[in-house]
């Protein structure tokens, strides 16, 4: 059996929590973001929809899920397709990797050569079905997602986006200021092609090729910059660029490439603009002209990102992917270097992938062997896309990067990196370190603001046949007791004690949400159940309509129309928990223009954060929660020594599912049909390649 395809019909269902707890829930999530005469009108809405239409959503939508594997799947697809604004700063986050254990490969170009090479050797075991199956704690995971990581593009239309996968891709794409080049890198049964040394002069021919053309001409060249634009403008500047058969074959070239590697030609300077970097590019303007390396993305599909210093990160299209999919990526690539490492001190030592050289490369021992005669040979010298650029095209990729440097001059980025303490204090002072942590982004907040505001972290539900997340709201009325009591001049024991509570509430919340048994995804199904029936009544009014007049719009049930469910579904602080030794850093834009997007780590004896924000005092958020940190320690300690005892280890059952990241509140991608494939082996202009 797959790994990959199977094994959804050996898990269970998402369960579709009663319509009793998921009000209840509700409620509780909405009580400290309201005053009380606001709750009490959101109490009175909701006791109207339970009697009302409530009962008879819920039951519809038990119908419609009876023959699905999930009820939230289908919804989820269409919201995050439907989305219609930039991708980026929306719905791509990043990863930022540790660096190379080998020192030898710290340069950019080797570093990007053993980046692809481990990555080969994971696509290898994926379609091999020889990765180890996903599992927390014993209880397996849904495996369907590795599916649409390679090979994969998010196209826009004007109804929304689909997702295309080519199952038997084969290429890589290579971007070096705003130019793309494409060469084969796995054979028909997906063993590498490649050395690592092979890579690096394929990767320094391409360098060589971009560097060499005027940067100033190169950047108004820049086609990928049009995948940054509103999906509608992006399907039509895509649809005309097709309509040139050179350019057509060009995006299907890049469209079903496994990934793509950016190499960028600037050098961060801090770990912030190393986090904006991998998520958004840097914007440089120079005459007028962007230089910046913004332009060097193709937002649709994976990226593996590598700064001229050899620091890499991922930025990866979201919709048919988590967190949690991708990291498990990561980190397999980051092992294979490390047992990589060790293989050149003791030969011996083994390797995580079982990928071995293909008997074609150049490289295999005695020689390549001739390709099979019924099969194309694989094209291993980069080749350059050429493009025809029309005036329309040239003033859409103005336009696109002008609105592009817009949208990044607007958003910041911060990193703090915590080396007081970590998982180990945490938990040995009886926390749940997730918990913890999430208390300490309500403190800052409220010692900010006075007011907590609406948070989201996910939950991962992938012990479900085509799980994705279950959203935990943080702001608890027992976390809103906390605040409170923090901000104050209570003693530090009943401070502490008040955050014992709020953590406590925080770790079961966690574990319902896992189990399915959160509110938020089925309040959703609900409501777009209700906008499907309200869709048809629109058109039976219509229909039946004799007059010229517009009929009325339905009215939304109670409980959507109340302004708690905006109120309660606007994440001002978005946050996610995604650690892991291979990171350094994680983060995502901010999913509101008020809020905070978070990405955290907690390591062993560290914790680190990204925070960003549009317009907010980010700075001042994370030095407000380092401070918080430092003063909480100093808490335990006092206490612990007063006590002269130690608290119990404890690490909560509930943070092993708290690394779903899915901080956009939206859906999984629907696999588009795929055509009949057609060759695109002669596509680009072939470079020359230095002996070796």
């Amino acid at each position: 059996m797959s790994h990959l395809t199977d094994n959804a019909v050996d898990l269970p269902r998402l369960p579709i929590p009663s319509l009793d707890a998921t009000c209840q829930r509700y409620l509780n999530s909405l009580q400290g973001l309201q005053s009380a005469q606001e709750h009490n009108q959101t109490k009175n809405a909701v006791d109207f929809f339970k009697n009302n239409e409530g009962p008879i959503l819920d039951k519809k939508l038990r119908q419609y899920a009876n023959d699905k594997y999930s009820y939230i799947e289908e919804f989820w697809d269409e919201s995050y397709l439907n989305y219609s604004d930039s991708v980026v700063l929306a719905l791509n986050p990043f990863f930022i990797l540790e660096d190379d254990p080998t020192p030898s490969r710290g340069s950019q170009l080797m570093r990007a050569s053993s980046l692809i090479i481990s990555s080969l050797g994971f696509v290898h075991d994926l379609r091999c079905n020889l990765l180890e199956p996903d599992n927390v704690r014993g209880v397996p995971l849904d495996m369907s997602q590795y599916k649409r990581l390679f090979g994969t593009s998010r196209i826009p239309t004007q109804n929304g986006c689909v997702m295309r996968t080519k199952g038997d891709s084969k290429h890589i794409i290579i971007a070096r200021k705003g130019q793309f080049y494409w060469f084969d890198v796995i054979d028909h049964e997906n063993r590498p092609l490649f050395t690592e040394q092979d890579l690096h002069h394929n990767l320094k021919s391409i360098v060589d090729d971009a560097d060499s053309n005027n940067s100033l001409d190169a950047s108004g060249r820049s086609i990928g910059v049009l995948t940054t634009e509103n999906r509608k403008i992006w399907s039509s500047n895509r649809d005309f660029l097709g309509k040139n058969t050179d350019n057509g074959k060009n995006i299907d070239m890049i469209d079903q490439a496994l990934f793509v590697v950016c190499l960028d030609d600037i050098t961060p300077e801090t770990t912030s603009q190393l986090c904006d970097n991998m998520l958004c590019g840097t914007s440089h303007v120079k005459d007028g002209i962007q230089l910046g390396s913004c332009t060097n993305r193709w937002y649709d599909k994976l990226q593996i990102i590598v700064c001229q210093d050899g620091s890499a990160g991922i930025n990866f299209e979201h919709s048919g992917v988590d967190g949690h999919t991708v990291l498990r990526y990561a980190a397999d690539i980051y092992t294979e270097l490390v047992l990589l490492f060790a293989k050149s001190i003791n030969p011996v030592a083994p390797t995580l992938f079982q990928s071995k050289l293909s008997p074609y490369s150049k490289s295999a021992k005695g020689g390549a062997q001739p390709y099979p005669d019924h099969l194309p040979p694989p094209a291993t010298a980069p080749q350059r896309l050429e493009w025809a650029y029309t005036n329309e095209t040239k003033l859409a990729i103005r336009f696109a990067e002008t609105r592009l440097s817009d949208m990044i001059c607007q958003n910041e980025a911060q990193v703090m990196e915590f080396p007081r303490y970590g998982k180990l204090f945490i938990t040995k002072h009886g926390f749940s370190p997730d918990a913890f942590v999430q208390m300490a982004f309500q403190a800052a907040y409220y010692n900010l603001y006075g007011r907590t505001e609406c948070t989201y972290e996910p939950a991962m539900t992938k012990a479900f046949a085509h799980g994705r997340t279950e959203a935990i709201r943080s702001v608890t009325p027992q976390a809103v007791q906390f605040v409170q009591s923090f901000n104050s001049d209570a003693p530090p024991g009943e401070k502490i004690a008040a955050l014992r509570k709020a953590c406590a509430t925080h770790s079961a919340l966690s574990r319902e949400c896992s189990k399915g048994e959160g509110h938020d995804r089925h309040l959703y199904a609900m409501l777009r159940i209700a906008e499907s029936e309200r869709e048809k009544e629109q058109v039976a009014q219509k229909k039946n309509n004799t007059t010229n007049n517009t009929p009325p719009t339905p009215p939304k049930p109670s409980l959507y129309a109340d302004p708690g469910y905006s109120l309660g579904t606007t994440d001002v602080l978005s946050t996610s928990n995604c650690g892991n030794p291979a990171l350094r850093l994680f983060g995502f834009a901010s999913t509101s223009a008020s809020g905070f997007g978070i990405g955290y780590i907690v390591r062993d004896s560290s914790i680190s954060l990204c925070v960003s924000s549009k317009h907010r005092q980010t700075n001042r958020f994370v030095e407000t929660i380092q401070a918080y940190l430092v003063e909480v320690e100093q808490m335990l300690i006092g206490l612990h020594k007063e006590a002269n005892q130690r608290s119990s280890w404890h690490e909560d059952e509930g943070d092993a599912y708290t690394s779903g990241f899915s901080f956009f509140d939206v859906p999984v991608d629907v696999q588009a049909e795929r055509k009949k494939q057609v060759s695109n082996r002669n596509v680009g202009v072939t470079l020359e390649i230095d002996e070796y």
